[in-house]
C-alpha cells in the first residue's frame, strides 16, 4: 500500500471512531428524552460514518486511481473533517 493512501485511511478509520463515539452519545440521549434533535444528528453522524467506510475502502481497493498532485487535497479534506469532529465531540461531552 502506498504510504499516502495509508494515511488518507487512517484518517478516515479515526474519523469513523470518533464518529462512532457521537452515535451512541446521541443514542443514549435519544433513549433518555426522545427528543428529535438526538435522533437527527445520529443520522448526520451515520451518514458521516458512511462516507468514510467508502472513502477509507476507496483508498485501500483503489489506490491506483488515486494521484500524488491531489493527496494534499484529498489529506486536506479529512484532516479537517477530523477536526471538526474532535471539536463536535468536545462540545458534546461539555
Amino acid at each position: 500500500m502506498e504510504p499516502t493512501s495509508l494515511i488518507l485511511s487512517v484518517v478516515s478509520i479515526i474519523n469513523m471512531g470518533i464518529l462512532g463515539i457521537l452515535i451512541a452519545i446521541f443514542g443514549n440521549m435519544y433513549g433518555k428524552t426522545r427528543a428529535q434533535l438526538p435522533l437527527g444528528m445520529i443520522v448526520v453522524a451515520a451518514m458521516l460514518f458512511l462516507h468514510n467506510v467508502v472513502g477509507a475502502m476507496a483508498y485501500f481497493s483503489m489506490e491506483h486511481l488515486f494521484s500524488n498532485e491531489i493527496f494534499p487535497y484529498m489529506l486536506g479534506v479529512g484532516v479537517a473533517e477530523l477536526v471538526g469532529l474532535i471539536i463536535f465531540l468536545k462540545i458534546t461531552l461539555d
